[in-house]
């Protein structure tokens, strides 16, 4: 899909603190989600459109960042597909064989949410049984409408690449067959802090990703170990199905995982997460609060 940005964020401007806008980063290799944690400033060309999805075209005028939020609405992206068990180091780690096709789950949009400094706040049932987790993945923007392509054409229909953590609750996901119910609270799905263009990132295979949990690491791996690639995901989730533009697609995570380290290595209310995917994406940071 021809795009005419490199990066977008959406964010709510230090001028006026009720709008919020979409623009392309001044600093292009400026790692916007790790500066908005360290409270750094971060400057963005705005673009004529309210969204990313149509953004339209690069204005003349420069704003300061004072809130960084997801790349997409709530209301755009529809349901959320996931892509479980889809790296071999992840597989051997759980201890489960290599699936045949994609393991799908679908998330509500309602669990969308954005980046730092918004928290992700832990449900009464995450923290009843302690069991909190993170999932470190690189998310794909469908950008044009598609159904039925082929794995030679999918690529032609994503719009770019951002962060995500898919956020869990273990608890409740081993005590069901489906995990729809388990990962779908409000907010365990926060996306950022940029969305990047194909023109920008023409191979996803080349990205690596990183999960650092209070500043440690927990999982590092290239995206050259997915069992199924980024155009079998799409061309996959495509048969018989529409993908409208705004879908977004969670592709898997990495070994090292909380569930995977003995002692638990679960996610509490004061830690911090980050999910960094580079080039170009960054760092997606979040926060945790328990729910009241």
């Amino acid at each position: 899909m021809c795009s005419k940005f490199n990066r977008l964020i959406r964010f709510v401007p230090q001028s006026n603190p009720e709008s919020i806008l979409i623009g392309e980063p001044i600093v292009k290799d400026q790692d916007v989600g790790l500066a908005t944690y360290e409270n750094k400033l971060v400057e963005a060309l705005v673009f004529s459109g309210k969204s990313v999805l149509e953004p339209g075209t690069a204005t003349d005028k420069v704003e300061a960042v004072k809130k960084l939020l997801s790349p997409l609405e709530v209301g755009e992206v529809g349901t959320i597909r996931c892509i479980g068990l889809n790296y071999h180091q992840h597989a051997n780690e759980v201890k489960m064989a290599i699936p045949d096709i994609p393991v799908l789950f679908m998330k509500p949009a309602t669990a969308l949410g954005n980046p730092y400094p918004e928290p992700v706040v832990l449900p009464f049932l995450t923290q009843k049984d302690d069991c909190g987790d993170f999932e470190s993945e690189v998310c794909v923007v469908i950008g044009k409408s598609c159904k039925n392509v082929s794995e030679s054409e999918a690529l032609d229909h994503v719009l770019g690449y951002t962060a995500s953590n898919d956020i869990s609750s273990r608890a409740a996901q081993f005590a069901q067959s489906q995990w729809c119910f388990s990962k779908g609270f409000d907010g365990s799905c926060p996306i950022g802090p940029c969305i990047v263009s194909t023109g920008l990132v023409p191979n996803p295979g080349a990205l690596h990703i990183r999960g650092l949990k209070n500043g440690k690491q927990m999982q590092n791996c290239s995206l050259n170990d997915l069992i199924f690639s980024v155009p079998k995901i799409v061309s996959f989730l495509s048969q018989g199905t529409t993908l409208l533009p705004g879908t977004i697609i969670l592709t898997g995570t990495p070994a090292g995982v909380g569930m995977g380290f003995d002692p638990k290595e679960y996610i509490r209310e004061g830690d911090n997460f980050a999910v960094e995917i580079l080039p170009h994406i960054g760092t997606l940071i979040s926060t945790f609060e328990n729910e009241k």
